[in-house]
């Protein structure tokens, strides 16, 4: 069957506290240190962080949950993603943040280093993410060999079994009961990331809610044909 990829993020916005961390404990528990509080601004450590791992082991949802916490905080931050248009350093900012940097294009490069360069100056931190380990980045030499001197996290897809346990958790939060089938349905024809599928499931409860029907197959097919 080929697979729905549903190009939707998190109703609730990607957060520390949201994040199933699975095999990627660590990864997770850097990042709320990383994060801290109001009163630890001042003493965030500017060694970089890089995370990496395969498409869907949460290395957005990581590095956006980073942003929204300091934004929290007040404080601004430099963030360049794989399709935005990059713009002058502002010293004004807390820390730098670059995602799916394995896709930055020879521009995106050249500002990537020097909001790098700068950050370093200002002693901001700089938390960064891509596929691929440092070692393995084809981007310029300067950039990648920078990505690579802090701290650096592999982040693994979660298994098929902890997804389930996740949706079975976050229905039985809602007060949903999902099947059997409804969660084989909605492994083999959705995109697997869980960033989709929670977000599947708060699409699937809403619609529930509002037709009064169960959570079912043909509720999911309904859905889908009226929204």
């Amino acid at each position: 069957m080929k697979q729905i990829a549903l190009d939707i993020g998190l109703s609730t916005g990607p957060t520390v506290a949201n994040f199933f961390a699975g095999p990627n404990e660590a990864a997770l528990k850097h990042l709320v240190l990383w994060i801290g509080d109001k009163s630890s601004a001042s003493s965030r450590s500017p060694v970089p962080t890089y995370l990496w791992g395969p498409e869907g082991s949460g290395k957005t949802h990581l590095l956006k949950a980073a942003r929204e916490g300091l934004r929290e905080q007040g404080a601004r931050i430099g963030w360049l993603g794989a399709n935005d248009e990059p713009s002058e350093f502002d010293d004004s900012w807390a820390a730098v943040v670059l995602d799916d940097v394995h896709l930055f294009t020879a521009e995106q490069q050249h500002a990537a280093f020097n909001w790098f360069v700068n950050a370093q100056t200002h002693h901001k931190p700089v938390l960064a993410a891509g596929e691929f380990a440092p070692v393995e980045l084809k981007l310029r030499d300067d950039l990648r060999t920078r990505l690579g001197w802090g701290h650096i996290f592999g982040l693994q897809l979660l298994s098929e079994p902890e997804r389930r346990s996740v949706l079975r958790q976050a229905a039985d939060a809602r007060g949903v009961f999902l099947g059997d089938e409804v969660m084989d349905f909605m492994l083999n024809r959705f995109s697997r990331d869980l960033g989709s599928l929670m977000e599947l499931l708060d699409l699937m409860d809403g619609y529930a809610l509002q037709t009064q029907r169960a959570i079912t197959i043909p509720l999911i097919k309904s859905m889908l044909e009226n929204t």
